[in-house]
């Protein structure tokens, strides 16, 4: 196993890298997460996934600025 061959603080250093890299990431499904995620789970088993934050409430949906006119009003 390569783990073997780490210092505790290159183990650091490996594990910190790779949830910077997570949770920086624009694309948290992609394969290439999924595969970091794995990584990351193999080297620290106590590390939880990183959550992805929700996205905001979506705003109300106006028609034209004819609707944008009356709601002045």
């Amino acid at each position: 196993m390569v783990d073997e061959n780490l210092t505790p603080d290159e183990r650091e250093a490996v594990v910190k890298l790779l949830r910077d890299t997570i949770a920086a990431d624009r694309f948290p499904l992609s394969q290439r997460i999924r595969k970091l995620n794995s990584a990351l789970s193999k080297l620290d088993p106590a590390a939880t996934r990183v959550a992805v934050e929700p996205l905001p409430p979506p705003k109300a949906w106006i028609n034209s600025t004819i609707g944008q006119r009356k709601r002045r009003r």
